[in-house]
């Protein structure tokens, strides 16, 4: 018995002795990653220091901090760049002395183009300054090289190319793939161009879908190539002409010839390009956490909020990442935040900064009536990123005026629903069958195993048009328009900011600087300073939500590329709320 409890004993302390020596190991490793987090070192912003930007990045509305557990594990991250601080950066950069000029560090640049026209704004005020923009890439991409036409030196790898070619969009219709397995989508819906549910019921474009897509792709490449050739003292019908002619695939002393680039070199010429330019000997790099860090901040004079909205509208938080999202906007927590806003007596202005193709109608709805509540305390001005559309829209309409960019997608006033039927699934092929007893004819309504009745479907539709009333009302309201005004530019059509100017759905273009200026003007504020809400996340936060299942997320991510949104949102239909007010959930303008 002795040697059974001296064993019993020894094997409790090794499992202790186990436990303690991990949970130590896991306090150093925990330990290390807040030393690496707090410790990094920030480079002075001497004089003759060169603001870089890195091109190679996708540009999203803010850019969460880095979790060093990710960097720790060897989780490769998508590089981001956000284009709240890039633009912040840009700012300081002008006015600060020590600043010299900015390097476009150039890449695989992914973006909307609402937001490219704001760094493009940014980057053109820059040079008022005064001070030099130069830009180097191995290969330039279409957003990239919209970008780095706004330089004083675009330089070239000899062996690298401009990738000009225009724009296309390139919807992804499932419906062949569903029938293959037995599934066919219930859908419902009012508005002649509400597109979202056509990946579904077809295998094309409708006439009305094609027709809306050609009208604002061909509205965004104008700006586009008016933009670059004013740039690069061009005509935007040469750039035309070169896109046609496939100038991407062309030798680069094409590129030099046509007037998209002025020299091919090396990096090693690019740097020294940038040595002469900043008159140093050494080449000093800051980054845009640097320089906002030596510019300070500033807090005199009035508040005014800026609340960054961008992603899914959801009525449930981490719903988002169920539809193939990464951001999503949470309709209980934008209701509790703006409540918020309205009692704090030192913000005396809101700007609401919303990206988003929209989502669920309910939830909407609610953060509509929150604007409203809001708008009723103090001025309350939207900017438009890169979607504002749909129930992005429908957050946007009461506010007291809204700016949108050229190139911003809005408008999408619709209602659908969309409910999968799987009986051919679960029957037919699986060989499952349902029976039923029910007290009343509506007990089993949206019932597993079979589709709608006659009677059920009439019932969805209804409920489906009362919404798109409902959502008609409010615009009406919001823009000061009659409800048939409003019906006629409604039905699900999308539009750039440029062509919902001449609509009236929105009040100016503008960047989120010239909103944030109306809104101090409303608030008759002559002195200000910006906030921005909600506080964006650390790493910590990022620390904690990690899960094992992200690694193996990112790898399916990697592996389906552009396959993975819509596989992830067709798996995710049956979670949705049934009432939506969305965009066509992946433009996917290439």
């Amino acid at each position: 018995m002795k040697q059974f409890f001296k064993m019993l004993l020894a094997s409790m302390l090794g499992t202790l002795c186990v436990f303690a020596f991990f949970a130590f190991m896991s306090f150093v490793m925990l330990a290390a990653m807040i030393a690496a987090g707090g410790s990094q070192t920030t480079a002075s912003v001497d004089k003759g220091s060169v603001l870089r930007l890195s091109l190679n990045a996708v540009v999203e509305e803010r850019a969460a901090e880095a979790n060093p557990f990710d960097e720790f594990m060897g989780n490769a991250t998508e590089a981001t760049l956000g284009l709240d601080e890039t633009l912040k950066a840009i700012s300081l950069a002008k006015d600060n002395k020590n600043i010299s000029g900015i390097y476009l560090d150039g890449g695989a640049l992914a973006s909307d183009f609402a937001s490219l026209e704001e760094l493009h704004k940014a980057l053109l005020d820059f040079k008022k300054s005064g001070k030099f923009i130069a830009a180097y890439a191995d290969t330039y991409t279409q957003a990239g090289y919209y970008l780095a036409a706004t330089a004083d030196a675009v330089m070239l790898n000899p062996s690298g190319m401009v990738d000009w070619h225009g724009l296309a969009a390139q919807p992804m219709f499932f419906k062949e793939m569903l029938e293959k397995i037995g599934v066919k989508m219930q859908v419902f819906r009012v508005g002649t161009y509400k597109s979202a549910v056509e990946p579904f019921t077809q295998t094309e474009m409708s006439p009305a879908n094609r027709e809306q897509v050609t009208s604002y792709i061909n509205d965004i490449w104008n700006t586009m190539c008016a933009d670059v050739a004013a740039d690069r003292k061009l005509t935007p019908e040469r750039l035309k002409e070169l896109a046609d002619a496939y100038i991407g695939f062309a030798e680069t002393k094409d590129f030099v010839a046509n007037k998209l680039v002025d020299t091919l070199t090396y990096i090693d010429g690019a740097r020294d390009k940038l040595r002469t330019l900043s008159k140093q000997e050494k080449l000093n790099l800051v980054s845009p956490a640097d320089v906002i860090a030596a510019g300070g901040s500033k807090d005199k004079g009035d508040e005014i909020a800026v609340y960054y909205a961008y992603g899914d509208i959801v009525d449930e938080a981490g719903t988002a990442s169920l539809m193939g999202g990464d951001n999503e906007i949470v309709g209980q927590t934008l209701v509790e935040d703006f409540d918020e806003l309205a009692e704090d007596e030192d913000v005396k202005a809101v700007v609401i900064r919303i990206n988003s193709g929209g989502g669920s109608a309910y939830a909407s709805e609610q953060i509509w009536h929150a604007v409203e509540l809001l708008k009723a305390k103090k001025p309350v001005v939207v900017s438009m990123g890169g979607m504002a559309a749909s129930g992005g829209y429908y957050m946007a309409c009461g506010a007291n005026k809204i700016f949108a960019d050229p190139t911003t997608l809005t408008g999408s006033i619709g209602i659908f629903g969309m409910i999968p039927d799987a009986s051919g699934l679960l029957t037919e092929k699986l060989g499952l069958h349902f029976d039923v007893a029910k007290t009343s004819e509506a007990a089993d309504f949206g019932a597993t195993g079979r589709p709608f009745n006659e009677k059920e479907s009439a019932v969805m539709q209804a409920y489906i048009e009362r919404g798109y009333k409902l959502f008609l009302s409010r615009v009406a309201a919001g823009r000061n328009m009659p409800v048939a005004a409003v019906d006629s530019i409604a039905q699900g059509r999308v539009w750039t900011g440029r062509q919902a100017l001449g609509l009236k759905l929105v009040d100016q273009l503008g960047t989120l600087d010239d909103a944030i200026a109306e809104a101090a003007r409303l608030a008759k504020s002559k002195e200000y300073y910006t906030a921005d809400y909600p506080a964006p996340s650390n790493w910590m936060d990022n620390l904690m939500s990690s899960t094992g299942s992200d690694y193996m997320e990112s790898r399916v991510k990697d592996a389906l590329g552009i396959y993975y949104q819509p596989l992830r949102f067709v798996g995710s239909l049956s979670r949705r709320n049934a009432l939506q007010a969305r965009i066509p959930y992946l433009p996917n303008i290439q």
